[in-house]
């Protein structure tokens, strides 16, 4: 019989490699240092409280196995663990907690979301709950997020689409289609911790966690999150720290089978200022894009909006809303509310001159409604080119300057995906858009009667357009 406590650990240790993956064996039993054996009790020091729990809740049955086919029938097994820093701290070596049961405040993780008076990990998973699928439409631009999804709802963590990665431009419902997914999952399973947060937020709860030296808390507590939701993931683009901290936090979530999704503006491939790690990460699950709408999505959405509200729109006006809103989903809500309010104010029927007069304020007058052909036009005046050269393959300066601009106008005042924009330019590709994006960008920061011609063909594009 062994009675060396590292003796008698590497011989718990060869009967668990046997028993878990290569992966669970390096992330929860590497880190694991023995420190005392007496009598048929070894004592084991894990790096925090944390790690005990998550030891005793998923490899009790295997390290029961393993210490008592080392040590015999009788063998048990304590733990100590270090606050902070799992084995030094300035050079000096920390007094060890034991694991007698502590009072229920030592156990509370600091938990940025707690509702107060409940206890840990009953918290508010901050969801829109009228981001609903109920209320979802589906149609050809959106149908493969929207299975995935439902998917996910019904088997959070428990299928191929983890994580889920939901990108498209502004407007097209990533947010909504997220957040349906954690309502749904809150409905339907209580032992389901949720939790949805938009990137900036968790930048900033990263930022007060250095700030109070709780980044082990902070970790500690998104580590036990179910259903994790990051909004606007594009957003942590160059905030290193951040982002080391959201990978540990991700392989945890995901070697646990917890369930991830994301939303960004777009493909992982295209994120600037991201870890390749993280980017390869982002990979392993399903990226679903989201198109614009086309019409007859758009008459869904009006139709079921208007049910909904039981304000009656007239098909003439129908039609127009749809004829004049095209690719955005926020802004037909923002003249559906807009147009429900105006006749619930005036107790006036919505006509189309109503709807012409909102759709001027909501819409025209942002600029959004600029066609991509508007777009061409002005832009090769200025440049005095044929507009057909810019589909061209040219690669004359002039044309290939008023490409660029006319692209990163397209992108920046309409709400046409990249690919749409890059095939209205003679079928280019979507990368040709973000670098022509980026090229005009670096010119206006060299260049400043460059830069003055950008804001001079700007001002010509929003000028109210005639109905």
């Amino acid at each position: 019989m062994m009675h060396d406590c590292n003796a008698v650990w590497n011989g718990c240790l060869s009967v668990i490699r046997e028993e878990i993956s290569e992966q669970s064996f390096k992330t929860w039993f590497e880190p694991i240092r023995p420190i005392r054996l007496q009598e048929n009790t070894l004592t084991l020091q894990v790096p925090n409280r944390f790690f005990f729990e998550w030891l005793e809740e998923h490899y009790l049955p295997v390290l029961r196995k393993s210490i008592r086919q080392t040590l015999g029938p009788k063998a048990n097994l304590e733990y100590n663990y270090v606050k902070d820093d799992p084995w030094q701290k300035n050079g000096k070596r920390q007094k060890p907690v034991s694991t007698t049961p502590a009072s229920e405040e030592e156990l509370d993780i600091r938990n940025p979301f707690v509702i107060p008076g409940i206890k840990r990990l009953k918290i508010d998973p901050q969801l829109n709950t009228t981001y609903t699928f109920d209320n979802l439409i589906v149609g050809d631009c959106n149908r493969l997020a929207c299975s995935a999804a439902e998917a996910i709802a019904n088997n959070p963590g428990g299928t191929a689409f983890n994580p889920l990665f939901i990108f498209g431009d502004v407007g097209l419902g990533k947010t909504h289609l997220a957040q349906a997914i954690g309502n749904s999952v809150v409905k339907q399973r209580d032992d389901k911790t949720v939790l949805y947060v938009s990137s900036e937020k968790f930048t900033n709860q990263i930022i007060e966690a250095i700030k109070n030296n709780a980044v082990s808390d902070f970790t500690n507590f998104y580590q036990l999150v179910n259903l994790l939701i990051i909004d606007d993931i594009q957003f942590l683009a160059g905030k290193t720290k951040t982002q080391e901290i959201f990978f540990h936090i991700f392989n945890q979530l995901h070697q646990s089978g917890n369930q991830i999704v994301i939303t960004s503006d777009r493909a992982p491939k295209d994120l600037q200022g991201m870890e390749e790690r993280l980017i390869s990460r982002f990979k392993w699950g399903l990226s679903a894009d989201l198109q614009a709408p086309d019409y007859e999505t758009m008459m869904a959405i009006l139709e079921h909006k208007s049910s909904i509200s039981q304000i009656v729109f007239s098909p003439e006006v129908k039609h127009y809303i749809c004829d004049n809103i095209r690719h955005n989903i926020r802004e037909l809500e923002g003249v559906i509310i807009s147009l429900i309010a105006h006749a619930s104010l005036t107790k006036k029927e919505i006509d189309i001159e109503l709807a012409q007069r909102v759709i001027y304020n909501v819409v025209l007058n942002t600029g959004t409604t600029i066609t991509l052909d508007h777009i061409k036009k002005c832009v090769a005046d200025h440049y005095e080119v044929p507009i057909d050269k810019l589909k061209s393959q040219t690669r004359k300066r002039n044309i290939v300057l008023a490409r660029q601009l006319s692209m990163y106008f397209a992108k920046n005042i309409t709400n046409h995906s990249l690919k749409s924009i890059g095939d209205s330019f003679g079928g280019r590709d979507h990368s040709t858009v973000i670098y022509s994006v980026r090229a005009v960008n670096d010119m206006m920061d060299t260049n400043a009667e460059f830069k003055r011609t950008v804001k001079d063909i700007e001002k010509k594009l929003r000028q109210p357009v005639s109905q």
